[in-house]
Parts: C-alpha cells; structure tokens; sequence
C-alpha cells in the first residue's frame, strides 16, 4: 500500500535538492536532471553547484549555507520564483565519527546545526508555499544510524534520530492536506562524509545506487525508503531488541 502519491513521470518537474554539491545529492540530482526534472540545486559551496548547472541545462544552482535562517528564507523565495515545487530533498549532512570519551563540543554542535537546525528553518519556510499550492513532496534523508545508539556516533546518531521522529510527525500533520512525506535510511554510501571513516563499512553502496533507490521509493510512495536491505533489514530487527540483548549484541559485532 502506498503511503504517499506516487512520483512515477518526472518530465516538467521542479525538484529542490539542498546539499547536492556532492554524495547522494548530487547523484540524485543527475538522475532526476535525465529524467526531465528541473533540478535546483542547494550547498554551501558554490562552485560545484554552478559545475552543475553549466553541465545540465535548465537546471538551477542556489548556493546556500543551511546553518543561516536568514540566507535559508531568501534562497527558499528564490526556488519558489520560478513557480510551485514537486519535491524538496533535505540531502545535508555533517558528519564525523566520536565517542563520549573524547567530545568535541564545537563539532557535536555543528552536526546539530547542519543535520537538524538547517533542516527546521527550511521546514520553516518551504511548507506554507506547499500548503498553499496543495501538492509537493518533502523527502528528508536520515540514517540507520537514527534507528538506535552505536558506539562512535555520539555526534551523529542523536541528529538522525529526531530526523526519523520529525518525519513521522511531518506525515501525520500534512498529509492529510494533500503533501507527500518520506524519510530515506540508508545504510553505508560512499561519500565524502564516509571517506574517512577507520572502521569496516558492511554492505557498502555508491552514491549512485542510493540515488537510484530513493528515486523507486518516491515512484512507489514510499514513506521509508531504507536500502541497501540487506544491511537495514539487520539494523531494523536489531532495533526491536530489549536492551540486555541489544546492547551486547552490538558490542559482539563492532568489538566496542
């Protein structure tokens, strides 16, 4: 049963996608662009974003940094000029591995900011537009990483998990009013943000074949859109265990 319209014919569309200057932003954003959407494309950084634009004609590069609420609000006004919005993707992402005995304050609050605050002032500014015109999508990617606590994820974890739980709040009250609402889990993507991880990375897909999963999960109106399942199968059935039972189960499988 599909839980949202299902995005099958994206010819004509307008898709904002914010964070797509790398990662499964910017694979998403190629995909979609050769499917016959108007891509609009978000990051901080502003020369991959125009290197973009000048390869994928009719698209749209509008550089923005997610940790400014004012800079959020004028880009947002910008994307809506050239007329009502299919789907806006919440791609940005900070993310680097740490653990509770060795906190770093300036970057734990950075992911916050970037993972989570920058995703507020965009909710903020883009659902009376889509209220409005009564039809669009809001896809936000989170992470498995959000379904419980890992070791070296003091950082990141806790960000991915209100994404998980604003999600399903965002489901509940807008749906009803005619908007589309999903939430994309993936597992190990090869990224930049993974590039420096130490650790073993189960299951490890490109960023390609994430972008490949979330454009079917739109196609199908999925909510959740988890992949590779292989791996998130394992992570969801993880997350259903009691605490004595999980927690030594991931200390047996990380050696934590």
């Amino acid at each position: 049963m599909s839980l949202n319209p299902k995005i099958g014919d994206w010819q004509g569309k307008r898709v904002w996608l914010v964070g797509a200057s790398s990662g499964i932003g910017l694979a998403v954003a190629r995909q979609l662009h050769a499917l016959g959407a108007q891509v609009l494309v978000s990051a901080r950084r502003a020369g991959p974003l125009q290197d973009f634009a000048s390869a994928h004609p009719g698209s749209l590069a509008l550089p923005l940094d997610v940790t400014d609420r004012a800079a959020v609000a004028r880009v947002t006004a910008q994307a809506l000029e050239g007329g009502p919005l299919d789907l806006v993707c919440y791609c940005a992402g900070h993310y680097n591995a740490m653990r509770a005995t060795a906190i770093d304050l300036d970057d734990l609050l950075r992911h916050h900011e970037i993972n989570t605050v920058g995703l507020l002032y965009l909710l903020h500014a883009i659902t009376p537009a889509l209220l409005a015109q009564g039809h669009g999508h809001i896809s936000l990617v989170s992470s498995v990483a959000g379904y419980r606590g890992l070791p070296q994820a003091m950082a990141y974890g806790p960000t991915k998990a209100a994404l998980i739980n604003l999600a399903e709040t965002l489901y509940l009250d807008l749906q009803p009013k005619g908007l589309g609402i999903s939430l994309v889990n993936p597992g190990f993507v090869e990224t930049p943000l993974t590039a420096g991880n130490q650790f073993h990375m189960p299951a490890l897909i490109t960023a390609d074949e994430a972008a490949r999963e979330m454009i079917k999960g739109w196609g199908q109106g999925q909510f959740e859109i988890h992949f590779p399942r292989r791996f998130t199968r394992v992570m969801k059935l993880l997350a259903l265990l009691p605490y004595r039972l999980y927690f030594a189960a991931v200390r047996r499988s990380t050696g934590l």
